[in-house]
């Protein structure tokens, strides 16, 4: 059995030790569920009227809560806004990104104060996306403990393998709510896998094509003798069934010659654009009634209707190929995983890219919740951990700034997590005794193209010439995908960091379009990062020899000094042009008129220092 044993509080007697119970939880955006293991046997939960999936739509009323799952999801049309649906795409989202998102047209919305995230507006009050998801969250673990007896107390919960560290946050934040332990974030894809792979013992390579109801994602693993290796991963955070229904509801108001429909409508009509959708899986032909329209959708054009959407799904399919040097003849399975991938027009596609039949063995909307199950058993020792390991990628590089606003790649992109990686940066300036690090992510070159996360200060370095300092700056990323960035001066000991928790998530699509930024603007960034560094080593050597002249210029004859000032002068000229040849040109040349300079203080600060010692005295300190 899955159980968990937790002592008492306080330490009490170990023989009134309770078991209770760990499982797997599928969070989604339009339908949630829970599995756990049954006699040895994991699988989902089923309610009183034996349905296993718990609709995602939550009702409030002017005394609280009032519904969680179908009895919500029913009166949506009539309160629509206060049935709150697709709270998941809400989270880690800011206020403008919710008040603009097409998908929330029927709410209103709290911007929150301070770090509070923005809010639905309902006859309760605010709720936020956290509080919804903990209501769906404390549903489940009813539906748990109602059908095994046990309570739940720990869970292994799945997210979109693009969620960033804001939505993984407050996806942590909602089970505290619920009163459930987080065992595990574990990524909706990966989860897929875990319940194909178990199931079939299977060697090679298999794609992931997981189109829910609110996030798109496709990944591409490895599985060689037990081990589950990401090679690469990719989707779109705002891409699932519901913008299929959307599609269909913008098809209905053209058909119908509606010029706006009101946010209170929009429930209804993206109802009946459900069930044309869903009714199309069986039948070539779909009847309609709308407002006063009447007529029907046949599948011709609902492959019109919904063809931008698939070629969005395909090519993130491609990228994931290119990212893992992967052909499509490599792959063995190909796994659908999501209510929306029953439609035939998506399994045709996926069918047509990637020359082969997808498997659907495993019925595709509770294929997430078992793999999480299977995932918590392994995790509480009821499953052997040899059975299979779990490589997860981080799906964007992690980094910090340089001089120069040039982007110094710490962890990369497609890198297994968890990983800890460390480099080693110095001062650019003489008596520098601070270093403010700046943490980025994306795959451009310079910081203004990059998403900032974080920012903090490393003080107490002691002063000295610039590069003598050595500060150690360490990445780290769990397998929760949660990074801690820390620095520590090597001569002090003096370290500081951070866990980068940003307030808000990314933009709909913001993560799809940087790696589509950085592809195509590959070359210019490589010209970019050529000219900022350029800069910077001129930079450097014109700091340090106009310094010299400041401080030892005497021992410079006029026409030295005439030759090094001009030197100095064509380099700040080209300072202001964009060739980085030229300004490595014209450093050099700095380089080599001053050569002489530098030579004679160097002698002259060595002779300085030899000044009235001995041999013997000299001998003794460098021992």
């Amino acid at each position: 059995m899955s159980l968990l044993q937790i002592s008492e509080p306080g330490g009490g007697d170990p023989r009134r030790a309770v078991h209770r119970r760990a499982a797997g939880i599928d969070l989604g955006t339009t339908n949630s569920l829970i599995a756990t293991a049954i006699k040895g046997e994991v699988r989902t939960l089923a309610d009183a009227d034996g349905a296993h999936l718990l609709p995602s739509a939550v009702q409030y009323g002017a005394g609280g809560l009032l519904a969680v799952g179908a009895a919500a999801k029913a009166r949506s049309a009539a309160d629509p806004g206060n049935v709150i649906v697709s709270a998941k795409r809400a989270l880690g989202k800011s206020f403008a990104e919710l008040r603009s998102g097409g998908g929330f047209r029927q709410y209103r919305f709290d911007a929150g104060k301070g770090d509070a995230a923005p809010a639905f507006v309902t006859a309760a009050g605010p709720r936020d996306p956290v509080e919804v998801s903990a209501a769906i969250l404390r549903a489940l673990a009813r539906r748990c403990r109602e059908e095994t007896g046990e309570e739940l107390a720990g869970a292994v919960i799945t997210v979109p393998a693009y969620f960033n560290d804001a939505q993984r946050q407050q996806t942590r934040h909602a089970a505290k709510l619920a009163g459930i332990e987080v065992l595990r974030l574990l990524n909706e894809p990966t989860a897929a896998a875990v319940a194909y792979g178990l199931d079939r013992g299977g060697q090679g390579n298999i794609i992931v094509f997981d189109l829910g109801g609110g996030t798109f994602d496709v990944s591409l693993l490895s599985l060689r003798k037990g081990v589950f290796e990401v090679l690469a991963t990719g989707g779109d955070t705002a891409l699932g069934g519901d913008d299929f229904d959307q599609a269909v509801a913008d098809w209905l108001i053209a058909q119908g010659g509606v010029e706006a429909v009101a946010a209170a409508d929009w429930p209804a009509l993206l109802q009946v654009a459900n069930q044309a959708r869903e009714r199309l899986g069986d039948a070539d032909q779909a009847e309609v009634v709308w407002r006063d329209w009447r007529g029907a959708l046949d599948a011709a054009q609902f492959a019109e209707i919904a063809a931008p959407l698939v070629r969005r799904t395909i090519l993130s399919c491609r990228r994931v190929m290119r990212d893992a040097g992967v052909d499509t003849g490599a792959i063995g399975n190909v796994l659908l995983v999501g209510g929306a991938t029953r439609m035939p027009l998506i399994r045709q596609a996926v069918a047509k890219f990637f020359g082969r039949e997808p498997l659907t063995d495993i019925d595709p909307d509770r294929v997430v919740a078992m793999g999480a199950g299977i995932q918590a058993e392994v995790l509480i020792g009821n499953r052997p951990t040899g059975d299979f390991l779990l490589l997860d990628v981080n799906p964007l590089s992690l980094g910090i700034e340089t001089m120069g606003e040039l982007v110094e790649k710490i962890i990369r992109r497609n890198t297994a997590i968890p990983v800890a990686k460390s480099q080693e940066f110095t001062t650019f300036k003489d008596g520098q005794t601070a270093m403010a690090l700046h943490v980025v992510q994306g795959e451009r070159e310079l910081v203004g193209e990059c998403r900032s996360l974080a920012r903090f200060t490393l003080g107490g370095i002691p002063p000295m010439v610039a590069g003598a300092a050595k500060v150690k700056v360490t990445f780290q990323v769990d397998a929760d995908g949660l990074l801690s960035v820390s620095a520590e001066e090597a001569s002090t000991g003096g370290k500081a960091e951070v866990q980068v928790k940003p307030s808000f998530g990314l933009d709909s699509g913001q993560i799809e379009q940087m790696l589509r930024d950085s592809r195509d603007h590959a070359r210019d960034d490589m010209l970019a990062r050529a000219l900022g560094e350029a800069r910077l080593d001129a930079t450097r050597l014109m700091d340090a020899i106009s310094g010299a002249i400041k401080e030892n210029g005497e021992i410079l004859s006029a026409a030295e000094k005439s030759g090094i000032e001009q030197a100095l002068a064509e380099l700040r000229d080209a300072m202001a042009e964009h060739d980085s040849a030229r300004i490595e040109e014209l450093t050099q040349r700095l380089n080599h008129v001053s050569e002489a300079f530098a030579a004679r203080r160097m002698n002259l600060t060595v002779g300085a220092a030899l000044r009235g010692e001995s041999i013997d005295t000299l001998s003794r300190e460098t021992e």
